[in-house]
C-alpha cells in the first residue's frame, strides 16, 4: 500500500476531475495496491454511494520511455475513449490522468489459449486497427523504438556497470549491442512488406482486460502508433514463454515457446471473420501470409521487451532482474535472426 501523503495525492488528483468527490477525504476510500514501474496506477474506490464509485488512477510523471509527446499521447488516449476502446477519461493532466474504472480482472498466459478471449482481443484489435488518430507521427514504432529508447538503453548500461552484480556487469557489456545500427537493422529487416496502421504495440496478456460482463479489452496504450498488425498477434502470445519460481537467480528463465502455429492461426482467423472476402481462396492467402508475418514479429517482441527493459534495470524497487530479463529476451531475438536470415 502506498504511504499516506502518496494517497492524499492521488486523491487531490481524483478531485480535481471529480467535482462529486471534492468534500471526502483519504479516509472515504478504498486504495488498492499501486501497480507499476516507472509510473504506477491505482484503483481508488469510494466506500460511499456515489458517482462515479471507482476510478483508475494513472501516474504519468517520471515516465521517460513515450513514444509520442504529450500532446499526441493524450490526442489519441481521447480518442480511443470516443471509440469505446479505451476507458473513458475522466481528467488529463501532464503528470496523471483519471480514468473509468473497468471491473475484472487482467488476463494471465494461460488465458491467451482460450479461444473465447482469443476472439475477444481479435475483435478489439481489429477495431483499434481501423482508427487513424490525428496528429500521428509518419514514423513508424520501431523507428520511434530506436530513436528515442537508444539513449535511455545507453544510460542504464552505463550504470549498470558501476552498481550492478559483477555477471550483471557482463550482460551489460553484451547488451551494448541492442542500440547498433547492425541491430536496428536486423529489426527493419523483420517488418512485413504491407502498408502500416495504427497499432496498439503492446497487447501482451497483463495489458487485456476480462470485464465482469464477459466483454474483453484492450489497456495500456502509450506505445500505440503506426505499425504493422503482426506485430500486435505476436505481442498477445510473446510473454507465454515467461517461467518462473526457480531457485537460483535471477528465479526466472524464458522457456520454449508454448504456443503453435495453430494458436496463431486461430487468434488471427477469429481477426479475420471481422472481413469480408471475395472468396475462400482469398481469405486462406490473407491467413497464411499473417500467419508467417506474425512469425517473424515475434522475434520483434523479442526485441522490443529487451530493450524496455533496460530503463527500468536501476529503479530501486523490482519484481524482476530486467538486466537478465533483456539479456535473455535480446539473446533469443539473435539467436532466431540468425536462424531466419543469417
Amino acid at each position: 500500500m502506498a504511504d499516506t501523503a502518496v494517497l492524499k495525492e492521488v486523491l487531490d488528483h481524483c478531485q480535481s476531475a471529480i467535482p462529486e468527490w471534492r468534500e471526502m477525504t483519504v479516509d472515504d476510500f478504498d486504495f488498492d495496491d499501486p501497480k507499476g514501474f516507472s509510473s504506477f496506477t491505482i484503483g481508488v474506490r469510494a466506500k460511499r454511494d456515489i458517482e462515479p464509485a471507482a476510478v483508475l488512477y494513472r501516474r504519468l510523471a517520471g515516465k521517460e520511455n513515450a513514444i509520442l509527446d504529450f500532446e499526441t499521447e493524450r490526442s489519441t488516449f481521447l480518442a480511443l475513449g470516443d471509440a469505446e476502446i479505451a476507458a473513458r477519461c475522466l481528467g488529463y493532466e501532464r503528470d496523471y490522468r483519471v480514468e473509468e474504472f473497468y471491473s475484472g480482472r487482467t488476463l494471465t498466459a494461460d488465458d491467451v489459449f482460450d479461444p473465447a478471449l482469443q476472439k475477444g482481443v481479435a475483435d478489439e484489435l481489429y477495431r483499434f486497427h481501423q482508427l487513424t488518430p490525428a496528429g500521428l507521427p509518419n514514423e513508424t514504432f520501431f523507428e520511434l523504438l530506436h530513436d528515442q529508447w537508444s539513449a535511455l538503453a545507453r544510460e542504464s548500461l552505463a550504470k549498470g556497470r558501476a552498481t550492478l552484480p559483477p555477471d550483471e556487469q557482463a550482460m551489460c557489456d553484451d547488451l551494448e549491442e541492442i542500440y547498433s545500427a547492425e541491430t536496428r537493422a536486423k529489426v527493419m529487416r523483420c517488418l512485413p512488406d504491407r502498408p502500416p496502421v495504427f497499432c496498439h504495440n503492446d497487447t501482451y496478456h497483463g495489458n487485456t482486460f476480462l470485464l465482469d460482463d464477459g466483454r474483453v479489452k484492450l489497456l495500456d496504450f502509450e506505445f500505440s502508433c503506426l505499425n504493422h498488425i503482426a506485430f500486435d498477434f505476436a505481442n498477445f502470445f510473446a510473454e507465454t514463454v515467461m517461467e518462473h519460481g526457480f531457485a537460483e537467480p535471477p528465479h526466472f528463465r524464458i522457456g520454449s515457446p508454448r504456443f503453435t502455429d495453430d494458436d496463431l492461426r486461430q487468434m488471427i482467423s477469429f481477426y479475420l471473420d471481422n472481413k469480408t472476402h471475395a472468396s475462400a481462396d482469398e481469405r486462406e492467402r490473407e491467413l497464411s501470409e499473417l500467419v508467417a508475418e506474425t512469425r517473424t514479429a515475434l522475434m520483434l517482441s523479442d526485441f522490443m521487451y529487451a530493450m524496455a527493459g533496460l530503463p527500468l534495470a536501476l529503479e530501486p524497487v523490482q519484481k524482476i532482474r530486467f538486466i537478465p530479463y533483456s539479456h535473455q529476451r535480446f539473446n533469443k531475438f539473435l539467436r532466431a535472426w540468425d536462424e531466419a536470415f543469417g
